[in-house]
C-alpha cells in the first residue's frame, strides 16, 4: 500500500496528482500556463491536504525530472525536495518523455506490436528533445537534442511504424514525410500519468539523493547537447 505525490511542471501545463496503489486519488492541473511559481505550490498544499484530511501517509514524491522548461523544472524539482524534507520520504525522479508516453500506450489500443515511441518536447525553431521507446518504454535510443529534418527519423521509419507526440511533434510532423509515421495530437505530460512509472520506481526503491539531484534539463542534458543548440 503507497501513496505518491507527483508533480510535473516541465512545460507550460502544471499538475499535481495523488495516487494510491496506482489508482489517481487527488488530482490538478492548470492548461494555461505559463504561472508554475503559483499553480505549483497552491497544488501541492491542497494534494497533502486531501492525504491528510483522509488519514493517508504520503510515502514518496515522483517529480518529472525532464528535459523540458528551466523555470518549471525548477520549480517543480524545488517544491518536491520541500515536500520529502518536510515529510522525511524519498524522491522518485521520472523522465519527462517517459510520462508523456503513458497516455499514449494506456489509451491508443490502434497502436502496432512494432510500433516506436517518439515523444518530443519543443525546443525552438525546429528544434525538440526527444527519445525512441518501444511499447514496453525500453529505450531505443536515448533523449537527445533533434534538429528535425525529413530525414531525421527515416532509420527508424523504414523499419517500424513511429508514433510522435507532445508539444514539439506538431511543428515537426509536417517534414517528416513517410508511410510509417503517424501523430498523435493533445498528448502533455501530467501528474496523473505518472502513477504507473512511479510505482515500479517504488518497488524497486529507485529513489534519489533528495540533497544533491537536479533536473535532468540542467545537468546530464545540458553537457552533452550540440554545441549548435547551446
Amino acid at each position: 500500500m503507497s501513496c505518491i505525490l507527483h508533480i510535473e511542471t516541465s512545460t507550460q501545463v502544471c499538475s499535481t496528482a495523488l495516487s494510491q496503489d496506482g489508482e489517481t486519488i487527488f488530482h490538478r492541473e492548470n492548461l494555461e500556463g505559463p504561472g508554475h511559481t503559483v499553480s505549483c505550490g497552491l497544488f501541492v498544499e491542497e494534494a497533502l491536504s486531501f492525504a491528510d484530511s483522509h488519514a493517508i501517509p504520503v510515502d514518496a514524491v515522483a517529480v518529472s525530472q525532464g528535459p523540458g522548461s528551466y523555470t518549471g523544472l525548477r520549480i517543480g524539482v524545488s517544491m518536491a525536495k520541500g515536500v520529502c524534507y518536510g515529510r522525511g520520504i524519498p524522491l522518485i525522479p521520472l523522465p519527462t518523455l517517459k510520462v508523456l508516453s503513458v497516455p499514449v500506450l494506456l489509451y491508443h489500443d490502434e497502436l502496432e506490436d512494432d510500433a516506436l515511441l517518439v515523444p518530443m518536447v519543443d525546443a525552438r525553431r525546429m528544434e525538440v528533445y526527444a527519445a525512441v521507446y518501444d511499447r514496453a518504454l525500453r529505450e531505443v535510443r536515448p533523449t537527445q537534442a533533434d534538429i528535425v529534418e525529413a530525414s531525421t527519423y527515416r532509420d527508424y521509419l523504414d523499419a517500424h511504424p513511429v508514433y510522435f507526440f507532445g508539444d514539439g511533434a506538431a511543428k515537426c510532423f509536417p517534414l517528416i514525410s513517410h508511410p510509417n509515421a503517424r501523430l498523435i495530437e493533445g498528448i502533455q505530460p501530467l501528474a496523473r500519468h505518472m502513477a504507473p512509472l512511479a510505482e515500479m520506481a517504488m518497488a524497486r526503491r529507485q529513489f534519489a539523493d533528495v540533497a544533491y539531484f537536479e533536473p535532468y534539463y540542467l545537468k546530464q542534458f545540458v553537457a552533452t547537447m550540440p554545441k549548435k543548440l547551446l
